[in-house]
């Protein structure tokens, strides 16, 4: 019966341990764009004092033909001419259930508009679909974003 017992305690912990990991968004993500499939940027997120997820750009990732902008110019403030790299392109993303996310804010420093943002991490924590929408959710683009190890 003890052998039984300490048995379905590990398997729980390892239940509650592999939910938690799953659930945490902080890391290092590779942009991809939802257009050419192409690498765009490398992004962090952490998670923040009031318990929202965050992310800035730490590499913008060079792609043939395109030649990355160094300034956000459309943007607006406090976003306008600062420097892409180390500009922070989400915030406010609030952990609702298990692997969705809500309530986000998200800026295209290519264009200067800023989405409402929802997200979806897959089951197993690699792969982030965020959805940046004005209005309904419906109208709006998904972007991929697969976990750095």
């Amino acid at each position: 019966m003890q052998k039984t017992m300490r048995w379905a305690s590990l398997i729980g912990l390892a239940m509650i341990s592999s939910a938690a990991f799953a659930q945490d968004l902080t890391g290092i993500w590779k942009q991809i764009d939802d257009k050419t499939g192409s690498p765009k940027a490398l992004i962090e997120i952490k998670k923040d004092s009031n318990s929202t997820f965050s992310g800035k750009i730490i590499k913008v990732t060079p792609r043939p033909g395109y030649t990355p902008k160094e300034k956000c110019i459309n943007c607006p403030p406090p976003y306008k001419d600062q420097p892409i790299l180390g500009l922070e392109v989400f915030k406010g993303l609030k952990h609702e259930s298990e692997n969705i996310y809500e309530d986000g804010k998200i800026l295209d420093p290519l264009s200067g508009k800023i989405y409402n943002l929802k997200g979806k991490l897959t089951s197993n924590g690699k792969r982030l679909h965020l959805r940046g929408y004005i209005g309904i959710s419906a109208i709006g683009r998904t972007q991929t974003w697969i976990r750095q190890e």
